[in-house]
């Protein structure tokens, strides 16, 4: 006993955290911060899981849009005829389409030539 109140009298703080109200504050919230299911650190993997999720929501919420407005275009006889036309090359009778590229647009292989 009287060990401890050489201890407590050098050290003051140690009264403080002596007392059992702080002793179970000082528990509860090294439980809540590391141990429990809800702790802070899962809070925040949560968390960034959500931010990721709703980017990802955004991102297709935007690609929905250009989508239905491709699909209002593509209503229209001569929009169609143009998307076929550029992305697949398609042609009227006696037509003749020339594709023409340049050369940064041509890939290169693997041992620098361009392949065509």
């Amino acid at each position: 006993m009287n060990f401890f109140k050489k201890i407590t009298s050098r050290y003051p703080i140690l009264k403080i955290l002596g007392n059992r109200y702080v002793l179970v504050i000082i528990f509860v919230a090294v439980w809540l911060t590391f141990l429990d299911n809800y702790s802070y650190f899962e809070n925040r993997i949560l968390d960034k899981k959500i931010e990721e999720l709703e980017a990802n929501k955004r991102y297709y919420l935007q690609e929905i849009h250009k989508d239905s407005t491709s699909i209002r275009q593509l209503s229209n006889p001569d929009q169609t005829e143009k998307y076929a036309r550029e992305k697949y090359y398609m042609k009227r009778e006696n037509e003749d389409i020339y594709i023409i590229e340049f050369e940064d647009s041509v890939p290169k292989d693997e041992e620098g030539t361009k392949s065509l």
